[in-house]
């Protein structure tokens, strides 16, 4: 990914935040030179080692039989939004958009084993919605081996993080707070989000 040094976004940590915050992600894989894509919910675990990511393709997925023994790249963007020119104190000034983006890569091992693959989905549970899991828990064996039979699930060993926060760091202070209380008049949830990132960069 292209960054500009104004725009670097480098604090694990807060990455790791942001991906948990915004963990319905692209997953890209090439094969044969051409990339095939896949939007799913991650679960994201931060340890001493690093960062795993955890998700689950339908076995229908052709991609699910391309993704060992390669590079895959999971893709998080959210929040975004068109930024006017009008905000800015200079007339010769152009439209823009900010956003916040981060590309993970790694290696993505497929969970064959039944009782790694039913912890694996137990781990999505309680990362999504952890009250669910006493109903998944009182289901029949038949139907969650069941459900499990339609997927193929898979954890990633983040090697390699790479980040972007583009919120108008190179404008000032002034123009920062222009385009804040503009989003923030916005009946979006994304713009408000986005608005909230940017006044974080105003001191």
């Amino acid at each position: 990914m292209y960054i500009p040094k104004s725009f670097q976004f480098s604090d694990k940590t807060e990455i790791a935040a942001f991906m948990r915050r915004y963990p319905f992600a692209t997953v890209v894989t090439a094969h044969d030179g051409v990339p095939l894509a896949t939007h799913l919910p991650f679960a994201v675990e931060e340890h001493q080692a690093g960062i795993t990511l955890s998700s689950h393709f339908a076995a229908a997925n052709n991609q699910s039989r391309l993704i060992t023994g390669c590079t895959s790249l999971v893709i998080f963007s959210e929040p975004h939004a068109y930024i006017s020119p009008r905000h800015y104190d200079k007339l010769e000034s152009v439209p823009t958009w900010d956003y916040i983006a981060v590309h993970a890569y790694g290696t993505c091992r497929v969970v064959e084993d039944h009782n790694a693959k039913l912890a694996l989905l137990e781990k999505m549970i309680g990362f999504y919605e952890p009250e669910y899991l006493n109903q998944w828990t009182s289901l029949p064996l038949r139907f969650k081996t069941g459900m499990m039979s339609g997927i193929v699930a898979f954890t990633m060993d983040v090697a390699e993080l790479q980040g972007q926060q583009k919120l108008s760091q190179n404008k000032t202070p002034a123009e920062r707070m222009r385009i804040v209380k503009q989003l923030e008049t916005t009946a979006g949830s994304v713009e408000q989000a986005l608005a909230d990132y940017i006044r974080k960069t105003i001191t």
